[in-house]
């Protein structure tokens, strides 16, 4: 009977721990038009089912190679972080990721984590001769 608990075990685990992930989806359009003052708007969204993290500790960055840029809530709609990033006008490409780093709750104290999202890939496209 109890290799029977085990295998059971076994089989239920991948299912509870399915409902706990958290994940970042990026909302940034892969490519963007150039503009005059070489800053281009990522947004992110964080999506969560972890009870333990805490959700007021958040803080989100951009990161451009090793250049680290803060992000700041969306005003309308929760979940939703957004910064600007530079792109130098020579450069028509750019690889960035996110990273939350928050405090998840602990038995004795909370603890540092973070989440780090895939590197995503911004092209940066100039206007068509004549085009507005």
């Amino acid at each position: 009977m109890p290799k029977m608990k085990k295998i059971l075990l076994l089989l239920v685990l991948p299912l509870a721990l399915a409902g706990c992930t958290s994940s970042v989806i990026n909302l940034t359009p892969s490519r963007l038009t150039r503009n005059s003052d070489g800053t281009y708007h990522v947004e992110a969204e964080w999506r969560s089912r972890e009870a333990t993290i805490r959700t007021p500790s958040f803080k989100p960055w951009v990161m451009v190679g090793f250049e680290k840029y803060p992000m700041t809530p969306e005003l309308v709609v929760s979940n939703r972080w957004e910064s600007f990033i530079p792109v130098p006008a020579d450069q028509s490409l750019v690889r960035y990721r996110y990273k939350f780093d928050f405090y998840r709750n602990a038995m004795s104290k909370p603890t540092e984590d973070s989440k780090l999202s895939p590197e995503f890939r911004l092209e940066i496209v100039d206007k068509p001769a004549g085009g507005k």
